[in-house]
């Protein structure tokens, strides 16, 4: 989650739920670290991390000969 759409989050909920201006800055903090909290624990995702000779070792997987093959019916 970016920094500012967790910002904006907490400080919407800690003018809801903040009382004063001091409870409010408290709710806004509290918010704000459980946001980034919850973000962290997950593992991060890798995208596009394909390995070329992987890539390319599966490419070059022959078929099946016919003679190997078994029919069913």
């Amino acid at each position: 989650m970016p920094n500012w759409l967790r910002a904006l989050i907490a400080g919407y909920g800690a003018k809801k739920l903040g009382g004063g201006c001091f409870s409010t800055i408290l709710v806004f903090i509290v918010i704000y670290y459980a946001l980034g909290k919850c973000n962290n624990s997950q593992a991060p995702v890798q995208r596009g991390n394909v390995k070329t000779e992987q890539h390319s070792k599966t490419a070059m997987v022959q078929p099946a000969s016919n003679s190997n093959t078994v029919a069913l019916h």
